[in-house]
């Protein structure tokens, strides 16, 4: 299956070891990966802020990038969201309509594409120890993602996957409203962090990294013992 592979903008620039693991668990399920330099952002950063005619220009350019037939992977349920969204908003009854809609039905985040998709829950992968999943607002709310990453987590030998309290709760990040509330989502943070330590977990996973990024903030800042893993980064983890 050929398969192309959109790398956001924070995961290309912090991250870019967790494409890279991404890469390597499609690879072994048996896809032909490609990656477009050409790309860039999906939009959602401009959107969000309110410059929408800025935001559609990205936007744009995002559907050129990624035509064609092949599925699209992202290691992010954020921008999978956006996409599939919000984009029918910028180009309700243009030209790129058609396009938009082609492309929404394309495109997937990284677990869900994994369950969904390849219908392979079972990568081999290892992890010693014992973790809590953070649902995301986008995967939870946008994407609809609940059992994809729980079906590969259950599956990954040597790790004891626990139910942290509130769950579904947001993490605080939610891009600028961090900045512009910061102590709103510091306290936000706190809380999920104090969730998933009352279950003894060692690791937070999550298939966002936005999220991710925001609670290790916290954890580092608080000197915890906690670490934070995109499911991508736990999948390709094998025995050495």
């Amino acid at each position: 299956m050929n398969v192309q592979i959109f790398i956001p903008c924070f995961v290309d620039q912090l991250y870019p070891e967790t494409a890279f693991n991404m890469v390597k668990v499609l690879d072994k399920a048996g896809c032909k990966v490609s990656y477009n330099t050409n790309q860039t952002c999906c939009g959602q950063p401009a959107f969000n802020a309110g410059f929408w005619d800025e935001s559609k220009a990205v936007c744009s350019k995002f559907l050129k990038d990624f035509n064609g037939s092949d599925y699209v992977v992202a290691p992010s349920a954020s921008c999978t969201g956006f996409v599939r969204n919000y984009y029918s908003k910028l180009f309700d009854n243009s030209s790129l309509h058609n396009e938009v809609k082609d492309l929404q039905k394309r495109l997937f985040e990284f677990s869900e594409f994994m369950t969904d998709i390849l219908k392979v829950e079972d990568v081999g992968a290892t992890l010693n120890g014992k973790a809590t999943y953070h649902d995301s607002c986008a995967g939870l709310r946008e994407c609809k993602i609940k059992e994809a990453p729980r079906k590969l987590l259950s599956k990954v030998k040597g790790l004891e996957l626990v139910e942290m309290n509130d769950v579904e709760t947001c993490c605080g990040f939610g891009g600028t409203f961090a900045v512009k509330f910061d102590a709103i989502s510091v306290a936000m943070a706190d809380q999920k962090i104090t969730n998933a330590l009352e279950t003894g977990a060692q690791y937070i996973i999550s298939t966002d990294l936005s999220c991710l990024m925001h609670i290790d903030g916290v954890i580092k800042n608080k000197g915890l013992n906690l670490r934070t893993l995109h499911i991508a980064d736990v999948l390709a983890n094998e025995v050495k």
